[in-house]
């Protein structure tokens, strides 16, 4: 038995998608930090950062229409990402 592990897929574009992820959120955060107070800050800057992970994760096609499907609501989510013409 013989397993495909592709570099790309699973090493290669999760790190793009969590530097991605990370300049944004920090970058985010820097900005928002001395006009709200930090603890709200921080919490606005982790939502941001989820959101960005998750748009990274699908614009680089981690995961496959299949896969994608197989998660809950992924019927849903499969509608939403091929309105948007990222799948």
């Amino acid at each position: 038995m013989k397993i495909k592990f592709n570099v790309g897929k699973f090493i290669i574009k999760p790190i793009i998608a969590t530097v991605a992820m990370g300049f944004c959120s920090i970058f985010l955060f820097r900005i928002i930090n001395g006009i709200i107070p930090e603890r709200l800050a921080t919490i606005i800057a982790i939502l941001f950062a989820v959101v960005i992970y998750v748009l990274a994760i699908a614009v680089l096609k981690v995961f496959t229409k299949k896969e994608i499907k197989a998660l809950p609501m992924g019927e849903k989510i499969c509608r939403i990402l091929e309105r948007a013409k990222i799948y």
